[in-house]
This record gives C-alpha cells, structure tokens and sequence, in this order.
C-alpha cells in the first residue's frame, strides 16, 4: 500500500514535524489511536459505533473518579473496547490497588490492565520526551506499510510504550517488535484484544 505524502515529505516524517508543534508540556503520555495527528490519515476504526462512545464515556468517568478519589499520584486512564489501561505513578501500593479497585467499578468497564507505578510522579520534560517518541512509534508504523497503523493505539509513559487495539496475534506481534526497535522506548506492553483472522476478513475492507 502506498501512503500519501505531505508536502513533499513521506507521511511519517510529516507526522513528526507536526508532533513537534503539538506537543504540549504536561500532556503526556501521547494517546494516538485511529487517527493521525492532526487528521493527515483518517481513522477506520475497528471498534463498533458503540464501543467508540462508550470507551469515551469510560474515559471521562473515569478521570473524574480519579479526581475524586484526590490520589497524590499522577494517574492517566486510556480505554479501548471497554477495557481500561492504568499508567503513570502512585505514592504507595494501597494507592494503586485503591484507584484500581474504584475505576474497575465505572460504569460500561470490563476489565482494567493497572500499569500504574510506585514513585514519584513524572517530571514535564519526561512527559513532553514520552509524548515525542509515541509520534516516532506511530511513524515506524507508518513507515512499515505492513502494520495497520490506524488500528493500533499508542500509549507512552516514562519510556515504557504501551499497545492497544482489536489486532490479530501476527499484527501485534509486528507492532511490539517495531516499537521495541524505536530508540528510546524502554520497553513495550501489549495489552492488545486479539482477534481471528476470520474475524479480520469479515471486517469491511476500509477496517483493514
């Protein structure tokens, strides 16, 4: 397949560049699922209607039930299919199985994956240097032509790179591999929902 290119440079390096004027300190870890930054490649998600709706409800919920648990700890939620990833830091263990516990209760929720860490939290330049190399693993998916890059989210916390998405085992396989091979990644967790290859044929051709 042959991607587009964008002023006259491959698709991935123009993701970088326009990577460079987003990125905002303090917003990290980098969420980029289904889309492009900035809208360059237009999503086709592999989620139904929904999902999508309903991953976006867990979100905000979720986030506001951190805020009300008033944690100490930097704590982001990302969900994919109703199932939610934990990353960033807690002061303690009793912190991190408490916000556990309370997210797993949000409503629409089916499982949590809690990659949240004891320490201290994560500096600005840490977050804006997360934020910079889940662009470089989404433009190595980019580059690859073999990944559907559009189906794979990414996110980034202190180096640790963290895959999500409705992908089959060979996909994921090649995704983690390519990621674990962008400098600077410390390493890749794959908390991917697997799927059949018949389940991926019966998708519409635009979902593949």
């Amino acid at each position: 397949m042959n991607f587009p290119r964008h002023g006259g440079r491959p698709l991935a390096a123009a993701l970088l560049a326009l990577g460079a004027l987003t990125a905002l300190p303090g917003c990290a870890p980098l969420i980029v699922g289904g889309a492009m930054v900035g809208g360059v490649l237009v999503a086709t998600d592999r989620r139904t209607t929904g999902a999508q709706v309903e991953d976006q409800g867990i979100e905000l919920k979720a986030g506001n039930r951190v805020k009300e648990l008033a944690t100490l700890g930097h704590v982001n939620v990302t969900s994919y299919n109703r199932m939610l990833l934990l990353t960033g830091e807690v002061p303690d263990e009793t912190q991190r199985a408490r916000v556990e516990e309370s997210l797993a209760r949000v409503e629409n929720v089916k499982s949590v994956v809690n990659e949240l860490t004891v320490a201290g939290n994560s500096s600005t330049t840490s977050r804006a240097n997360d934020l910079q190399l889940g662009l470089k693993v989404k433009a190595s998916f980019v580059d690859a032509k073999d990944v559907a890059a559009n189906a794979v989210k990414v996110v980034v916390e202190r180096g640790n790179v963290y895959l999500m998405g409705r992908v089959t085992e060979a996909e994921a396989a090649r995704a983690a591999d390519l990621a674990s091979r962008v400098p600077g990644v410390v390493k890749v967790v794959r908390v991917f929902e697997l799927i059949s290859e018949e389940e991926l044929a019966r998708m519409t051709p635009a979902a593949k």
